[in-house]
C-alpha cells in the first residue's frame, strides 16, 4: 500500500492522480445529473476554447469533456508504464522534474492520436444514447442530402454515421448542396439547426489560421528580442 502511495504521489504520476480525480468527481456529477455532460462546449467554433481545439486535434463528434477523459487515462497510462520501467529505478534526483516534463509531454504525443481513433470509434454511441447532446457535433463532416430549399434549409447526415441526420440552415451567398461535403461549425439552438461550410474552405481557413498564429508567434518573440 506504501509503495502504491509513493508512486501515486510521485512526479510525473501525481498530475494524473490529481487530474483523474477530478474527472472522476466530474462523471459522477454527471451521472447523478448535477454537471452537464457538454461542459467545455460552445455554440460556434470559431475562437480558442477548448472544445474547438480538440476538434482540431481530432475529436470531433463526442463531448469535449469525454474526449478529455479519454485523452488522461491514455496519457496516464503510458506515464505510469514510464514511472514502473524506469523512472522509479533510476537516481534522478532533482532532475526528475525536467525529466518528469519530458515524459508527459510524449505521454500526450503519443496518447492524442489513439484517443482521437478510440472516440471516433465511439461518436456513433454518443447519437444514438444522448441526441440531445448537439453542440459536441461540431466539426463533424456531413453530406448534404438534397438541395436547400427557398429559405436556406436543407438535411444533411453524417459521413461516418448514415442514421445521424441533423439539419442545416445556409445563408444566401452559402447555401448548402445536394452531394456536398460540409463541415459542421456552428448550432443555432433556436432553430435547432447548423450553419456550415464546405469542406474545403474549412480546412484553407484552418490553415490560415495556423500560419497567422505561427507569424504573431515570431512577431511576440521578435519584439520581446
Amino acid at each position: 500500500m506504501e509503495t502504491i502511495r509513493q508512486i501515486a504521489l510521485s512526479f510525473p504520476v501525481v498530475v494524473f492522480s490529481a487530474l483523474l480525480s477530478l474527472a472522476a468527481l466530474y462523471w459522477l456529477l454527471v451521472a447523478l445529473r448535477l454537471a452537464p455532460l457538454e461542459l467545455f462546449e460552445q455554440d460556434s467554433l470559431k475562437g480558442d476554447h477548448l472544445a474547438s481545439t480538440l476538434v482540431a486535434l481530432g475529436f470531433a463528434g463526442v463531448p469535449a469533456s469525454f474526449a478529455l477523459t479519454v485523452l488522461l487515462v491514455l496519457a496516464g497510462a503510458i506515464t505510469l508504464i514510464a514511472e514502473l520501467a524506469v523512472l522509479r529505478w533510476l537516481p534522478l534526483g532533482l532532475f526528475r522534474i525536467p525529466v518528469g516534463v519530458v515524459v508527459l509531454w510524449v505521454a500526450f504525443v503519443v496518447a492524442s492520436p489513439v484517443a482521437a481513433a478510440l472516440c471516433h470509434a465511439l461518436h456513433g454511441w454518443f447519437h444514438r444514447h444522448a441526441p440531445q447532446q448537439r453542440r459536441c457535433l461540431l466539426g463533424e463532416k456531413v453530406k448534404v442530402m438534397a438541395e436547400a430549399d427557398t429559405d436556406g434549409w436543407a438535411t444533411a447526415m453524417l459521413v461516418g454515421d448514415p442514421a445521424c441526420q441533423v439539419r442545416l440552415h445556409g445563408k444566401p451567398d452559402n447555401l448548402p448542396h445536394a452531394g456536398e461535403r460540409r463541415i459542421l461549425v456552428k448550432y443555432v439552438a433556436d432553430e435547432d439547426a447548423y450553419r456550415s461550410v464546405a469542406e474545403g474552405d474549412y480546412r484553407e481557413a484552418r490553415v490560415h489560421l495556423s500560419r497567422l498564429r505561427l507569424r504573431q508567434g515570431r512577431g511576440g518573440a521578435a519584439a520581446s528580442s
